[in-house]
């Protein structure tokens, strides 16, 4: 058999286990796993992996890019976004396309693809925000029809346009239900966390605080309220939920709980609530950290590394929604005002591998589960990617088992010009990239061509039966 690449030497985490194996591929797809094929190339590239891991290539499935937020505009786009996405390892994304205005969800759906069309060097699909259930509701099937399976509903920003109510909830995990998709909610309590907000933005309170207001404004009730109340709407009408970036272990609680009763709950946290704590805010530099929801304390971090241990959470992605100092810097002393949200394409591998597998908390094999394979199944998009085997795309990320860069934000591709985790030792930034079988990093440095990513089509979202 030929072969245009084989990838050789490396210890591969395949759906059988972690393995000594070669990886043989033709075109875009994995066509052969066996020992050896490296030895006679026969003219294929031979990517050597001697001493190092092989893993399926990342998907992070939530992100936002180029979004209007805040006052201001994320400063990643495509281009630089999937440029950060490929030195990470990360070889599939997905951004949620919101509507504006009076826009239908099919006009959200083309403003999104116009962003990512001509820029995007890694595969990428949507997920779609309902804002205008009355309208929207309408519009679901014709998504379908057009590869979207799975919407968002956040349960606060009214003044951005995009809150739905219960009733809204209700309907669409209904609807979605009977479509095959699957309902992703930002939970946190609206009418609660208002409150606390113009109980604290004093001016005296403001000076002499700071963006720790930020965070206790925020408890961890906000969120295990909601998602208390999104997992009985869910129970009540037989469609699945995806609690999104999950901040509180009193969350994991909630659905380790449903989902023990049959609901169909499925939940995703993010790096920055597993390895971050609500002391960021007390530095000088506190206004950076804000985010939505915010980080918590290191019993809700611990309580989290659990859930990914146990299960109960499914996915671990990242929220990347990127802005620089200045943009942070436009709260003025009001903490109301600070651009919520985090860069971390570049660093959702590298976070995981070096705090969970290289910590004892996570074998090789859940490390993938939870960076590759359940995204891919949760989302529609398995077996073509997620996994190493043979038929899927040739998505692979190959990392030093021991080898640690240090987070320098001169020396990353992400549009931002500060991180969470500036001057942090990491292991597990990608050596190589491989999406579809094209070499897009190399020896650490991004070498894909920019535009060559494609979107990818859904038909269905969710829990795939006798899966997870």
């Amino acid at each position: 058999m030929n072969f245009d690449t084989i990838v050789h030497g490396g210890k591969v985490v395949t759906p059988a286990g972690v393995t000594e194996i070669d990886i043989g591929i033709e075109g875009e797809k994995i066509t052969a796993l066996e020992a050896g094929l490296g030895e006679t190339p026969n003219g294929a590239k031979l990517l050597d992996a001697s001493g190092h891991i092989v893993l399926p290539g990342v998907i992070d499935v939530h992100v936002h890019l180029e979004l209007p937020f805040c006052g201001t505009v994320t400063s990643d786009d495509y281009r630089s976004g999937t440029r950060a996405a490929a030195r990470g390892g990360v070889t599939t994304l997905m951004d949620f396309a919101i509507p504006y205005g009076e826009e239908s969800l099919g006009e959200a759906l083309d403003n999104w693809h116009r962003r990512a069309e001509g820029k995007a060097m890694i595969d990428y699909a949507f997920h779609l925000v309902i804002n205008r259930w009355n309208e929207h509701r309408h519009q679901l099937k014709e998504m379908f029809e057009r590869g979207i399976s799975s919407f968002k509903e956040f349960m606060i920003y009214e003044s951005e346009g995009w809150q739905s109510d219960d009733r809204a909830l209700f309907c669409t995990l209904e609807e979605l239900r009977d479509l095959g998709g699957m309902l992703m909610v930002h939970a946190e309590s609206s009418r609660v966390l208002d409150e606390l907000i113009a109980r604290h933005r004093e001016e005296e309170e403001m000076e002499r605080l700071g963006a720790r207001l930020h965070a206790i404004t925020r408890p961890s009730f906000i969120e295990a309220e909601a998602i208390q109340r999104a997992i009985m709407w869910a129970e009540a009408a037989g469609g699945t939920l995806y609690v999104v970036h999950m901040s509180t272990g009193a969350g994991a609680d909630l659905v380790k709980r449903a989902q023990a009763r049959g609901v169909k709950v499925l939940s995703e946290t993010c790096p920055q609530y597993l390895v971050l704590d609500d002391s960021v805010f007390d530095g000088p530099d506190g206004h950076l950290f804000a985010c939505c929801p915010q980080v918590k304390k290191p019993e809700d971090s611990q309580r989290l590394w659990q859930g990914v241990i146990d299960g109960e959470v499914a996915v671990i992605s990242t929220d990347t929604c990127s802005f620089t100092r200045e943009q942070k810097a436009m709260w003025e002393g009001d903490w109301t005002k600070i651009p919520m949200g985090l860069p971390g394409l570049e660093t959702l591998l590298p976070l995981v591998y070096t705090h969970g597998t290289l910590e004892g908390r996570l074998s090789l094999e859940r490390t993938a589960e939870l960076l590759s394979t359940n995204p891919a199944k949760i989302m529609g998009l398995y077996p073509r990617k997620g996994t190493i085997q043979v038929g899927a795309d040739a998505d692979i990320a190959i990392i030093h088992p021991d080898e640690t860069l240090t987070v320098d934000p001169n020396a990353m591709e992400t549009n931002t010009d500060w991180s969470p985790f500036e001057g942090w030792e990491l292991a597990g930034f990608a050596r190589s990239t491989l999406s579809r079988g094209e070499v897009i990093v190399d020896d650490y440095k991004v070498v894909g061509r920019e535009g060559r990513g494609q979107f990818l089509p859904r038909s269905s979202a969710g829990i795939p039966e006798g899966e997870l």
